[in-house]
């Protein structure tokens, strides 16, 4: 067996595995968040991949390290590296105008691939409807991943789809086309109260008074024992209301860290695998977003960041719900919900929705990629995110200065030339110096 057929064989029994993999965790719902997922990078330096473009959207490769400026919490960094990585789009990699793709002659399974693409279908979180439009726009772009000498893989977050790396056009579009939507970790909708994960956090985390009064509120308009909701809170009514609130938003949080856990292991591990393929390598999340509003979920994100960036693997990311609405759908707008309760789940819903944004703009930002969003063409939105940019700027700093406090530390990037668009990482978390035990 020679070297092309061992790693194409490697992978594709790695991605198999995968569905095990993700339901041990289901299995471990108990267990600390540690030990549900770690990826162990010894960070003393920091990457930032910077993508430049002109007015026109052009990639801008004719920069020097002297043009840049980054800056970690509003202080300027001395650069400790500086390279650039080019992408060149040759006339066997790349596909013809339009939705088409250029004819090509057969490729010999010996051939190693110049570029690999893996289309990562985050079905623990599409909609029906949103993974109905995606796999129809799917389904027609990707050959466009295939020219040349490519391989691509269509796999899910669930495990439960997984095609292993191919140049087979219609084993892709049949993986595709088997995709069914997996909410593993979604609240009852008959709980009573009836609490999500975003209002749950508000709850325990953050004290928020309107979202326990909200959650007071639904309990009793839920719980018959309960007869006049003014009543909830006061009185004989206190400790119930308060119980069960709380009860309720510790399940909610429970299973809302437990998805964004497994969502995130599941991207670290294809890109893990990823690292050790050959040629240009672009890992697409096609997603309708996700919450990562707690310290441990963005921590996890931003080291997804840095083993991508330091594998070489770039991550974009397309968001399925194209121009979305806000407004509670008809299974949210319970009888129930009325009132000021109302009101207040509709403000609720509609932070949950911009916030569930942040996870797939950062790790494409993070990693040089490409985030497609606000739009209903998601055919143009993959035919974008299969082509990876011209130029990458990839800076370095050191963390020798910097206080080893786990904190996390915003970044900025300049350019000394006016006109241009930048897009590079937007943060990372310092590493923490671990007390030993004695």
């Amino acid at each position: 067996m020679d070297r092309s057929r061992r790693w194409c064989t490697v992978f594709a029994f790695c991605c198999l595995v995968s569905p095990v993999w993700v339901h041990s965790f289901a299995q471990q719902a108990n267990a600390q968040a540690d030990s549900r997922f770690k990826i162990e990078v010894q960070v003393n330096r920091v990457l930032v991949p910077v993508v430049v473009r002109d007015k026109e959207g052009h990639f801008v490769g004719d920069l020097k390290q002297s043009d840049f400026d980054v800056f970690s919490n509003n202080k300027l960094q001395g650069m400790t590296g500086f390279s650039v990585q080019r992408h060149v789009e040759t006339e066997s990699s790349g596909g013809s105008g339009g939705g088409g793709v250029a004819q090509q002659q057969p490729v010999s399974a010996d051939t190693l691939p110049d570029r690999i693409t893996v289309f990562l279908f985050d079905d623990l979180h599409l909609s029906p409807e949103d993974l109905a439009h995606a796999r129809v726009a799917a389904a027609t772009v990707l050959a466009r991943a295939l020219t040349g000498t490519a391989m691509a893989a269509v796999v899910s977050t669930s495990g439960r789809v997984n095609t292993g790396l191919t140049r087979d056009v219609k084993k892709l579009q049949d993986a595709v086309a088997k995709l069914q939507p997996e909410g593993l970790y979604h609240v009852d909708g008959m709980e009573c109260p009836n609490i999500s994960y975003y209002e749950a956090d508000l709850i325990e985390n953050k004290h928020d008074p309107v979202a326990v009064q909200d959650a007071n509120q639904k309990f009793a308009n839920c719980d018959p024992a309960i007869a006049q909701p003014a009543l909830v809170g006061v009185g004989s009514n206190s400790n119930t209301a308060a119980n069960q609130v709380d009860s309720a938003a510790i399940r909610a949080l429970s299973l809302g860290r437990q998805d964004v856990q497994v969502t995130y292991a599941a991207i670290a591990q294809f890109v893990k695998r990823m690292a050790m393929l050959p040629g240009q390598r672009t890992l697409i999340l096609v997603s309708p977003g996700f919450l990562d509003i707690e310290r441990e979920s963005v921590d996890a994100e931003s080291r997804i960041i840095d083993l991508a960036v330091r594998s070489g693997v770039t991550i974009s990311a397309l968001d399925a719900r194209g121009l979305y609405t806000t407004i509670l759908t008809a299974s949210q707008r319970a009888p129930l919900l009325s009132g000021m309760s109302l009101q207040t789940n509709l403000d609720f819903n509609r932070s949950e929705m911009k916030l569930a944004e942040n996870p797939m703009e950062e790790l494409a930002d993070g990693t040089g990629g490409t985030f497609f969003h606000n739009s209903n063409d998601l055919g143009a939105g993959f035919r974008g995110l299969t082509e990876v940019p011209e130029y990458v700027y990839v800076l370095e700093f050191s963390l020798d200065k910097t206080k080893p406090d786990g904190a996390y530390h915003r970044l900025k990037v300049k350019v000394d030339r006016t006109g241009l668009q930048i897009q590079a990482r937007r943060g990372y978390f310092a590493p923490k110096v671990k007390k030993v035990k004695k």
